[in-house]
């Protein structure tokens, strides 16, 4: 046996590593403690800070949305206010980044830039809302069914469906998923789909006409 091979075969000492390694054990620790204080700060200061402050430019940006003609400047901002895109660029990692990639989406959809609002949306964090989390998901769906994507679709419409059941965004959602399995000649889904509006959601807007959506695909079923 080797000289190398015997002092790697020897017991080790008890307390041997913690002597030979106090001083990188003592580092390692010291900078735990540091990046501990660091990540206290960069939530409970640096970030609050931030989102304040993200939040306060981003109300200019937040009114310029009903109209057409100013989603541009909704995007871009103008000379004495960030748009959305500048905000979630510059405030990432805050709520109103967040709010922004959501809004971004939302204007590129109706705008028709359908690669876009996936690129916003896709940066789009989930919070837990009832509403906006869902409502991602199915603006992801459209902007894959404006571009034919029926299965890319399907996936999102099925998420935003089952994200937070409620009588407001799961029957859209299911409604929009059956119109997408008709495109695709998938009746029998289609028509579960359109059924879960009728079972599930009675007291929907889109339950008042799911009748005619339903015999329409039994038809086609057959």
């Amino acid at each position: 046996m080797s000289t190398t091979e015997k002092e790697i075969n020897q017991p080790v000492k008890k307390g041997a590593f913690l002597q030979e390694n106090s001083k990188s054990l003592l580092f390692i620790a010291g900078a735990i403690i540091l990046l501990i204080g660091v990540y206290i700060w960069y939530q409970n200061v640096y970030l609050k800070n931030r989102a304040e402050e993200a939040a306060a430019k981003m109300y200019k940006a937040e009114q310029l949305l009903g109209a057409d003609s100013l989603a541009n400047k909704a995007i871009n901002g103008g000379i004495d206010y960030p748009g959305f895109q500048k905000i979630a660029d510059d405030y990432a990692n805050t709520k109103s980044a967040n709010l922004a990639n959501l809004y971004l989406g939302g204007i590129y959809l109706h705008k028709g830039e359908y690669k876009k609002a996936i690129e916003a949306l896709g940066n789009y964090a989930e919070t837990g809302s009832p509403v906006a989390d869902p409502l991602a998901l199915g603006l992801l769906g459209d902007a894959y069914s404006e571009l034919k994507d029926y299965k890319q679709a399907i996936t999102y419409y099925k998420k935003a469906a089952d994200k937070t059941s409620n009588k407001f965004t799961s029957p859209l959602f299911l409604k929009k998923l059956g119109l997408v399995y008709e495109a695709e000649k998938d009746f029998a889904s289609a028509q579960e789909a359109y059924s879960k509006i009728k079972t599930q959601y009675p007291e929907s807007t889109e339950a008042s006409t799911i009748d005619a959506y339903i015999a329409r695909v039994e038809v086609q079923a057959k």
